[in-house]
């Protein structure tokens, strides 16, 4: 709990003060601008939330599950409002640390069947979740450094 309170709101402040350029800038063609990681972040969220909402309320079903790796690709994610979209990931993130906050200890124990993975448990799902936070801040710190190099340098890294 803590790491997910902890990450999802650090990650959040890294995308205060940055210009649209920046937001916008991929680092290459398959890669994804900050925005977009923004907008990944929503979609993790929404998705973990939704199976984690699903695995306590109706915890004999399959869990819900969609390609949250290739919308950012499929949609213009480089145009949404910002702000939006982290208004939505600390809403979302409000809403699956109260639920949560609620489990029981043998809750968290608690086997749900995956579409792809089998048997797991809430506790999985909210470890990776954590896991994926911490690896997105890492992308986003790498990329922020990388193109304030670029700037410092005389390039700017946008074109």
């Amino acid at each position: 709990m803590k790491a997910l309170r902890e990450a999802g709101g650090t990650l959040v402040s890294e995308f205060a003060g940055l210009d649209e350029a920046t937001l916008r800038h991929r680092p290459a063609e398959d890669e994804l601008s900050l925005k977009e990681i923004a907008a990944h972040l929503r979609d993790a969220e929404e998705l973990a939330l939704r199976q984690l909402t699903s695995a306590t309320e109706e915890p004999n079903k399959r869990l819900p599950v969609w390609d949250i790796d290739v919308l950012p690709f499929e949609r213009d994610y480089r145009s949404v409002d910002l702000q939006g979209v982290l208004s939505e990931v600390r809403n979302l993130r409000r809403q699956t640390a109260s639920l949560l906050w609620m489990l029981r200890d043998w809750d968290w124990r608690r086997e749900v069947t995956h579409p792809y993975r089998g048997e797991i448990t809430i506790e999985m799902i909210a470890r990776e979740l954590a896991q994926h936070d911490l690896e997105h801040l890492w992308q986003v710190r790498r990329l922020k450094h990388t193109l304030a190099e670029a700037a410092n340098s005389g390039d700017d890294g946008l074109s």
